[in-house]
């Protein structure tokens, strides 16, 4: 005799849990496209837009380069997790999601990816121009094939190159106001090139043991803290340094250089912090790399919100 659990004795039958059902489908497909991914990368988007604009955007333009924007995003992240579904469910980041549950068949998330990626090219090419609607389809052709199925099982490089794609937001906001692109966003383009890795590293660094469990190399499986931690300090570096090059290239006032320098040396502290604590001894969670992660994010989005502001001041 089956002996049931509290939980079991006192689940609702599928009749009575109908509604419910069909709510946590459309949450398990929300889920799929990653949205706390979407809200980093939008918030890339929209002041490079201000910064092309001279100012305030049109406001036809901004909705819709943010919504198809976000469509595309969907996408490349849904067709993402349709990719790694076998390692997902190996990894406690990541065994969580739809696709790894069965809440949402690999047939079911394809189509569903597929489907916002057609979206989003069409409704960006209709909306604003061709251009914003190639750079969009290339991005997530990009992160899908390249990123995910040919680097990211294959390489400890797999993050460096793989996340072009998650630059290719600032392009797509430039391309949206002017239709061309220009070297001010290739400036942004590689403050968001350089920022990637170390953010990533000190993610792959506090799971470690996930990536290894699903063979995948991030440079944390493959190397020695010391390694990463010294990687990580060079493209932190290259970060600010390209950060600060966006004023004499698109000639902002002295706003902008003043919160990119303030906002770098607080990035960079953060980040020798880390092999300060090495040097000390310290090793794994002890050495607290999600410390610089949480701020990284904070520092990208404190940089990019002096991007749009400071058009605005001139």
């Amino acid at each position: 005799m089956t002996v049931l659990t509290n939980r079991q004795a006192t689940a609702p039958s599928p009749q009575m849990g109908e509604p419910r059902s069909i709510s946590m489908t459309v949450k398990a497909y929300i889920a799929l496209t990653k949205p706390r991914i979407i809200e980093l990368l939008l918030i890339t988007t929209l002041p490079v837009m201000f910064l092309a604009a001279g100012g305030l955007p049109p406001l036809w333009t901004s909705i819709s380069v943010m919504v198809f924007g976000t469509l595309s995003a969907g996408s490349a992240n849904a067709l993402n997790c349709y990719v790694d579904r076998d390692i997902d469910q190996k990894m406690r980041r990541t065994r969580r999601r739809p696709l790894a549950r069965h809440q949402v068949s690999p047939r079911g998330a394809l189509i569903f990816g597929i489907v916002l990626g057609i979206l989003s090219t069409a409704g960006l090419w209709l909306t604003t121009n061709w251009l914003a609607a190639v750079l969009s389809l290339a991005a997530i052709l990009f992160y899908v094939l390249v990123y995910s199925m040919l680097l990211k099982r294959r390489t400890a490089q797999n993050i460096v190159w793989g996340g072009i794609a998650g630059c290719m937001p600032v392009m797509i906001g430039w391309a949206g106001i002017t239709e061309r692109l220009d070297w001010a966003p290739l400036v942004l383009f590689g403050v968001v090139f350089f920022w990637t890795p170390p953010h990533t590293w000190t993610l792959a660094m506090r799971y470690k043991e996930d990536y290894a469990a699903a063979k995948v190399p991030m440079l944390p499986v493959v190397a020695t803290e010391r390694r990463v931690i010294m990687e990580s300090i060079a493209y932190t570096w290259a970060t600010v340094l390209c950060s600060l090059a966006l004023w004499p290239v698109a000639g902002t006032t002295l706003f902008y250089p003043a919160v990119a320098a303030v906002l770098g040396v607080m990035c960079l502290w953060e980040v020798h912090r880390l092999l300060a604590r090495l040097n000390a001894g310290k090793s794994g969670v002890d050495l607290r790399p999600m410390r610089f992660f949480h701020w990284s994010n904070a520092y990208l989005a404190l940089l990019f919100l002096a991007v749009a502001i400071d058009p605005l001041l001139a």
